[in-house]
């Protein structure tokens, strides 16, 4: 039987609260309900002008950093900073859950500008994130 996105998204905080709230994160709930593909739950770790914006569905889905006006998506963050082969998160988790271990554990090494710096790596990965976006598509496949 398939599991409560709402319920899977509260569980799954349990990785990130250790990262987050002594950064000075707060959960603010968002939505859930069933869209076209199903059930679903989202939310967001907010602290002033900055969000991490999650998605799930039957796993964590996007997760978004924004600070500001800027925002990008967790692989393209971890793109410019230099870490997509290292990542963890998106990965292939057996259990639902692995996948707020793995953004956990890659916040904690790298997302330091994020979670306390003046938050420019996340202007600049968007910038990156577009260029790249404008190349052929297997320009856009190559890694950073």
């Amino acid at each position: 039987m398939p599991r409560n996105p709402l319920d899977q998204l509260t569980n799954g905080r349990a990785f990130l609260e250790p990262v987050l709230a002594p950064a000075g994160f707060s959960w603010v709930p968002g939505d859930a309900g069933r869209g076209s593909g199903g059930k679903f739950a989202s939310g967001a770790y907010a602290r002033g002008d900055r969000r991490l914006e999650l998605h799930f569905r039957d796993g964590l889905g996007l997760v978004t950093y924004h600070v500001g006006r800027n925002s990008v998506g967790h692989e393209d963050y971890m793109r410019h900073l230099g870490h997509y082969r290292e990542a963890e998160f998106p990965g292939f988790p057996n259990d639902p859950l692995d996948g707020f271990g793995a953004l956990a554990r890659d916040m904690q090494r790298w997302c330091s500008d994020f979670l306390s710096g003046d938050g420019e790596s996340v202007s600049l990965a968007q910038a990156h994130a577009a260029e790249r976006a404008k190349g052929s598509g297997f320009a856009r496949l190559e890694r950073p």
